[in-house]
Parts: structure tokens; C-alpha cells; sequence
């Protein structure tokens, strides 16, 4: 390849992991299904990520690429100590060999088991062996922002959308100013703040409230001559470590304005207005039976589709072991029928269905397998009596906005048909962010009255558009992803932090 004077070898890695220490679920090396070398190129090349955007910068510029490793895996527990030390190591060699640029697209949230900041401990290590080779970082929108991972990097800039639809923008954004600085056309300095705010995930949709506002204000100040990137950081509560929580991060040329003020100024401006909207972050969990009220009220209503029943107590994408059986159990206690729920992961079950083969009658044990405890006691699954009514593969290309163009594998599936309720049962634990999780094994949504999803945010770009209404359900007996911080005995978090000590005014 050509290179350009000053641009040289790029090292692009990608390794993300959203951390609930709360999770049952574990996270080895084979929960990241790693791709090494030319197969992570291959497999990011064209993809709608910010490692994807990293590749095309760089391919627009002729250097020459470097792809140690493309490591994802969804929320779970902590990360397996192993699993950690592999894929950082993969990525120290690779800038140990030398390069000139370092582009990583992290999560930001990262626990193991014998790193709490693990993307800080990362950047740290990268730093100590390349001392002056720039770092850009993208991160996702529930990044935990730690002081040790803004001293290692020189851009930081994080996704701006939940659900996350602009992954790739945030690539093309992090990766410009990692371009624009190796050309020496700007001089970044980041300005940080931690905010003593724990917010609840269902209160960083940007599309609505405080999130919107405090990204709405950042969208504005990144307009302003000299600032160079504004991320809002919902931060993550259930990785229970000491700088879990909201952050600002603001980006500013020292080639425009030779002094920091400028960036701290925007930081103190976007701290002092998250902090004046602070009960906007935080989410309180109604009553399963008041919630299900407003669920058979909303399905009155003549306009056509189901109404969504959103589980945000097992939510996959948060650390959820999609196995839960509260709200479904909730759900036909309270006498709804005509339901398409699911997918739950429970492998063990299909395997059982499709032993029977699609038409057989059976009585199934579902769910409640993981190990979750509600308080030290473990649920029995839910028993159910119905047909096997269809079976498939569970490959789907995803065509919604949210990973488009991917592969979701929800391993060997059955669609399993009981009085009251269609119950989609897969091998692997997936987050419906397209319909296909329920159409590819024969359901009509339109024809339900209910859809139940384990899911809060990333079924909504997809499973809106079909729907009369939706309404946002918590077990009353906790969960591992449950809104509730009642029922989670968080004790590493920085103290104090709104909402977990209430005499605390933020403002």
C-alpha cells in the first residue's frame, strides 16, 4: 500500500463488553466469539460499528492496518480473567510492534474479575509501551468513564443515540480527530466530569426527557468554534464499581484555543445542567398488576397491532439471562391472552421439542435456569402445557438499524403454542432488536393482542412501528436487569451518588 507521510500503521481493535456484576451469566473467551488478525478485517470491513468506520478512515488514507482482534460480547457477568488477559494482550503485541496511530472501539463499562476499569487498565498498559503514539477511543453511550481511561487517550468520544443507531457515526467522528491530529491540524484536550448522578437506563432514551435535553445541549456546543467533540455519558449502575455513573466528556482544539478553559467551561456548563435535571434520570418501577392494568387498557384501543410488554427485569442487553418467567407468569395470572412472548433462552427445552418433532403435544418446564436468585431463593421454572408448532435454525440477518447487516444467532429455536400464548424458546440469549426473532418461526404480530419482549430499548426501533402502545414492565420480585436498585446490594459505587443516598441534592 501507499502511505502517506506522517500516517504510517494503524493498530483497529474492538473489544466490548457491558459488565452487570449482578448477571449469573459468565463471560469466557468463548462468549466474545473473538476473531483474530485478517478474520476481525474481514468481519468489520463493511460493518455499521465505530471499528468499521475506524477501516474505512484508514483505507481512505492509505496506511497500513493492523486488526489484532474483534471482540463483542453481550452484557454478562464479570469478564473471566482469562478472556480479559487474551484480548488485551492481543492488542498490546500488535502496539508493540510498532505503529502510529491506535484506534479501539470499547464499551466502556468493562468489569473482570481482576481488573474493575478494564478498559482503563487496557488503555494504561497501551500507554505505558507507546508513549506518544496517539489513542482513539470510541465508547458506547452507558460507558462508566474513569479518570485513569481519559489519561491514557487522546479522544474519547461516545455514541449519542439509545437505542444505539450511530455506532458508525461515532467511529467516523473519533477516528477524523485521530486523522486531523496526526496531520497536525488540531491539538485535542479533553475536559472530564464525573457527576454524583446513578442513572436508570430507561431514562437515557435520547429521543425523550433529560437525556434528550443534555444531549441536545452537547449536539449544540459541538457547533461552537473550537470544540471538537461533546458526549454525555449515561454511565452503567449495575457494574457495581466505584466510578459507575454519569460523565461529560468535552474535546477542544489547542490550536484554537491555546488555553483549556474552554473545554472545562463546556463541561461545567453540561455538568450544571445535568445536575439541575436530575430526577429526569431516574426511573421508578410500577406495580406489575398496575402496569398490566394499563397494557389491557391500551389494547382497547381501535387502532391496530398488539400492545408491547417491555420485561426491563431481564433485559438481554444488560445482563439479563433471558430466562426469567415473572412477567409472562404475571401476565396470564392477570388474564391476558392472545400473547407473543419471548425469546426465552432455555436450550435444554428445545432440545426436548425437538426431539418431539413440530405438532406434539407436551408439558414443558420453562425457565428460571441460570441461577439468578431473587434474595437467595431460585424460582422453579414455570410449567406449561401446549404444541410444538414450529422449529428453526435461529440465523437471522438482521435488517433493523441496530447491528443491520449482522448475523443473530439464536441457536436451534421452537415456537411453542400454549392456550393463551405463543412462546418463542431459544438456545442462545438474544435481544429482539428484529422482528424476525418471532416472524421467521410463523407469528402474526399484527394479529396479537400482546407482545412480550425481553427487552427495553433495542426492540423499539423495530417492534414500535407495529404497535398501538407499549408499556415498560418490572418484576415485583427483582431481576437481574430490574430499574429497582432496591433489590441490588451495591457496595463499591462512589459515595455519595443521587439516588442511592436520599438526603443527597445534586443540585
Amino acid at each position: 500500500m501507499n502511505k502517506k507521510k506522517g500516517l504510517g500503521k494503524w493498530v483497529i481493535a474492538r473489544f466490548q463488553h457491558e459488565t452487570n456484576t449482578f448477571s449469573p451469566i459468565a463471560t469466557p473467551l468463548a462468549a466474545f466469539n473473538p476473531l483474530w488478525g485478517q478474520d476481525a478485517y474481514r468481519d468489520q470491513e463493511n460493518a455499521q460499528t465505530a471499528m468499521g468506520a475506524f477501516i474505512q478512515i484508514a483505507k481512505q488514507e492509505h496506511v497500513d492496518i493492523v486488526t489484532p482482534v474483534c471482540a463483542f460480547s453481550n452484557p454478562s457477568g464479570s469478564v473471566c480473567a482469562k478472556a480479559y488477559e487474551r484480548i488485551c494482550n492481543s492488542i498490546v503485541e500488535a502496539v508493540a510492534q510498532g505503529c502510529d496511530a491506535i484506534l479501539l472501539d470499547l464499551h466502556g463499562a468493562m468489569v473482570s474479575e481482576h481488573e474493575v476499569d478494564g478498559e482503563g487498565a487496557l488503555l494504561k498498559t497501551i500507554r505505558s509501551i507507546a508513549p506518544n503514539i496517539p489513542i482513539a477511543v470510541a465508547l458506547d453511550l452507558h460507558a462508566n468513564v474513569t479518570p485513569m481511561m481519559i489519561q491514557n487517550s487522546d479522544v474519547m468520544v461516545s455514541f449519542k443515540t439509545y437505542p444505539h443507531i450511530d455506532m458508525y457515526d461515532t467511529g467516523i467522528h473519533a477516528g477524523e480527530l485521530l486523522r486531523d491530529m496526526l496531520k497536525e491540524k488540531i491539538r485535542p484536550t479533553m475536559a472530564f466530569r464525573q457527576i454524583p448522578l446513578l442513572s436508570h437506563t430507561l431514562r437515557s432514551n435520547t429521543n425523550e426527557g433529560a437525556m434528550k435535553l443534555a444531549v441536545e445541549a452537547a449536539t449544540e456546543l459541538e457547533k461552537k468554534p473550537g470544540i471538537l467533540g461533546v458526549s454525555i455519558l449515561a454511565g452503567f449502575s449495575l457494574a457495581d464499581f466505584k466510578d459507575a455513573g454519569m460523565s461529560v466528556i468535552v474535546i477542544a482544539d489547542e490550536l484554537s484555543s491555546p488555553s483549556n478553559d474552554l473545554a472545562e467551561h463546556c463541561a461545567d456548563q453540561l455538568e450544571n445542567l445535568i445536575l439541575s435535571q436530575a430526577d429526569g434520570f431516574i426511573y421508578e418501577s410500577s406495580p406489575i398488576n398496575t402496569a398490566l392494568q394499563k397494557a389491557s387498557e391500551l389494547a382497547q384501543s381501535p387502532q391496530k397491532g398488539p400492545v408491547l410488554l417491555l420485561d426491563h427485569s431481564d433485559n438481554v442487553m444488560s445482563g439479563g439471562p433471558c430466562d426469567t418467567t415473572d412477567i409472562l407468569e404475571a401476565a396470564l395470572q392477570f388474564g391476558l391472552s392472545n400473547i407473543a412472548c419471548g425469546p426465552f433462552a432455555d436450550p435444554a427445552t428445545v432440545q426436548k421439542l425437538i426431539q418431539l418433532g413440530v405438532g406434539e403435544k407436551a408439558t414443558i418446564e420453562l425457565g428460571n435456569k441460570s441461577g439468578w436468585k431473587y434474595r437467595g431463593i431460585t424460582k422453579a421454572p414455570l410449567q406449561l402445557t401446549g404444541v410444538v408448532k414450529a422449529i428453526s435454525d435461529g440465523q437471522i440477518l438482521v435488517t433493523g438499524p441496530i447491528f443491520q447487516g449482522s448475523l443473530l444467532s439464536m441457536g436451534p429455536s421452537i415456537l411453542f403454542e400454549t392456550a393463551n400464548a405463543q412462546i418463542v424458546i431459544s438456545s442462545n440469549r438474544v435481544e429482539p432488536y428484529d422482528v424476525a426473532v418471532m416472524t421467521d418461526l410463523g407469528i402474526d404480530l399484527e394479529s396479537k393482542s400482546y407482545v412480550l419482549l425481553k427487552s427495553r430499548m433495542y426492540c423499539r426501533p423495530v417492534f414500535f412501528p407495529l404497535s398501538k402502545g407499549f408499556v415498560e414492565c418490572d418484576s415485583d420480585q427483582g431481576g437481574p436487569t430490574s430499574s429497582n436498585y432496591d433489590w441490588f446490594d451495591i457496595k463499591h459505587i462512589r459515595r455519595p451518588i443521587y439516588p442511592l443516598d436520599s438526603g443527597i441534592n445534586p443540585q
